[in-house]
């Protein structure tokens, strides 16, 4: 008598005004709300009758359909990682029993592929970026995509792909270090294609032929602006002190050594 008490029967199935999810009424009153999907497996209709192991399972199947649903959208945007997936269903209170099973379903439908989306992350940073290899396998690991599929992935940008994108980046740092000294910028430079990604041997295959060189003229410019300066800065000091400061000082900023004893002797000839 107690197991014929639990049973109920539908006596509603209602569509809802969001597409895909309906109502389902159990001796005339409202009972749960249901995906489509669930209710086609298990071919609910009106006059059936269902127990409570069925309602259970209806339920457990709702959750995760809805889970599923959820993920759909996330993924309509862009390609996701797994990991990133997985933190998703955790965002949004799945039930951990859950997460495993929505996780087999979007894999199951070709929904989750981390090497293909790491082939793809490859591709769009080496065809619109500057990135170097080093700084993509870093931004993947930290999508928690595997180091195998990382090194496959990379194949794909050849040592010839990195030295045209290393040459526009090189072109890019130059312009901006434009106003520094010949020695700084060139640190500078070389700093910033490793900082990007790129390994030494790049940077040297590209070095020579991709940093513009300044004109004498600028440099002297430059010289003469940072010197100026630096002399009034240090006007305190005299003599043989106010030299090796300034000295230091310019040394530091990237001049060379020559050029700067040039401009203190003729800053000495000008003061006797």
């Amino acid at each position: 008598m107690e197991k014929e008490s639990q049973i109920r029967q539908i006596t509603a199935i209602v569509a809802q005004k969001r597409p895909g999810r309906f109502n389902v009424f159990l001796n005339g009153q409202y009972a749960f709300p249901v995906a489509e999907s669930v209710l086609i497996k298990y071919r609910l209709y009106k006059g059936m009758e269902v127990d409570q192991e069925l309602l259970q399972q209806i339920s457990n199947d709702d959750q995760v359909a809805q889970a599923y649903n959820k993920m759909l959208d996330y993924l309509s945007h862009q390609l996701r990682t797994e990991h990133e997936v997985e933190q998703k269903l955790v965002e949004i209170d799945t039930p951990p029993e859950f997460v495993p099973v929505v996780m087999a379903k979007l894999r199951e439908n070709r929904l989750l592929d981390d090497r293909e989306y790491a082939a793809a992350y490859v591709r769009t940073e080496m065809n619109t970026g500057l990135k170097g290899p080093g700084v993509i396998r870093q931004k993947l690991r930290q999508k928690r995509v595997g180091e195998f599929l990382i090194d496959d992935a990379l194949t794909q940008f050849t040592t010839e792909q990195q030295v045209e994108n290393a040459a526009k980046l090189v072109q890019k740092l130059a312009k901006r270090y434009l106003n520094q000294p010949a020695r700084r910028r060139s640190e500078k430079i070389h700093q910033g294609v490793l900082t990007q990604g790129y390994g030494d041997e790049v940077y040297q295959l590209v070095k020579e032929n991709e940093i513009p060189s300044q004109t004498e003229d600028r440099q002297a410019e430059l010289l003469e602006r940072e010197a100026e300066k630096a002399w009034h800065r240090y006007r305190r000091f005299e003599g043989y002190e106010r030299k090796m400061k300034t000295k230091q000082a310019l040394y530091r900023k990237g001049f060379d050594l020559d050029e700067i004893d040039q401009w203190l002797a003729k800053q000495e000839n000008l003061n006797n």
